[in-house]
């Protein structure tokens, strides 16, 4: 599944990124001006935005730590981006100092960010792969010399799905989820579009279509469902990222703004 996705060597600083874009909005320092400028575009309270930006990260941090409660000390974060505030090592290491967690990233800068914020921290990775290359990331020594797969993990999946191109996200998911023994899990959100016109949906799409992801869509709670096929969902479901666990009570008029949801699911035996 994996040989059409190579990796540019070269590092294109003409085009917008994703990943250094969402490095942006969060406060991070791996990224140009023609990111920010992109980032700037998209209104706030819509996917890729500040609002958003803090919604997602909330959630990311809050399905970690269950997921940690739970008993889970290994995670293999695909399309993770560059580290910043609240990643996902930061809140594994927090609940369980013995955790593991694995990063892929295919954007050159975050890559090389991640790798030198990472200096010192045996027990977290950064493996510079493209997610839909699944036999490059499971066998990346990076990925391996860490992530044990006869023990459970936790794949996350969190603001990368509904950018893929050339690819069935489900069958992707399905593909990592049959990689891992039973007990293990599925961590990922998604853009949905609770509060946008079609005509804002666009001004969103047509901010990605400069992007090094032009391909990137609104899909429905029924079709993030079918991304969880073969795992149980935990409470609340599929939900508005601040409405999955909060922890403060949060208004589901205002938590539907950032029009993505959020879902955790465990592997079925």
């Amino acid at each position: 599944m994996g040989s059409r996705y190579g990796l540019d060597e070269t590092i294109d600083m003409d085009t917008p990124n994703i990943a250094r874009m969402y490095d942006y909005v969060l406060g991070g320092g791996a990224n140009f001006e023609i990111d920010r400028e992109a980032a700037e575009a998209i209104p706030e309270g819509m996917p890729g935005s500040r609002f958003w930006a803090r919604s997602n990260r909330g959630f990311v941090g809050r399905a970690v730590a269950a997921l940690c409660e739970m008993g889970i000390d290994q995670f293999l974060d695909l399309g993770s981006g560059a580290p910043t505030v609240g990643n996902p090592h930061e809140i594994a290491l927090r609940h369980n100092p013995h955790a593991r967690i694995a990063y892929v990233e295919r954007e050159r800068v975050a890559v090389e960010y991640a790798q030198k914020a990472l200096e010192g921290h045996p027990q977290v990775s950064m493996t510079w792969a493209d997610l839909r290359d699944i036999d490059s990331v499971l066998s990346a020594p990076s990925v391996t010399d860490l992530i044990d797969f006869g023990r459970p993990v936790a794949i996350l999946a969190m603001a990368v799905l509904d950018l893929l191109e050339d690819i069935d996200p489900a069958l992707l998911i399905a593909a990592y989820r049959d990689a891992c023994p039973p007990g293990s899990a599925l961590g990922l959100s998604h853009a949905v579009a609770f509060t946008l016109s079609l005509e804002e949906q666009e001004r969103v799409l047509s901010v990605m279509r400069r992007t090094n992801t032009p391909g990137a869509a609104f899909k429905t709670t029924d079709d993030v469902a079918e991304l969880l096929r073969g795992y149980t969902v935990l409470q609340p479901g599929i939900v508005a990222l601040d409405l999955w666990r909060p922890e403060n009570p949060v208004d589901e008029a205002t938590a539907l703004r950032a029009n993505y949801v959020g879902a955790v699911g465990l592997k079925e035996s």
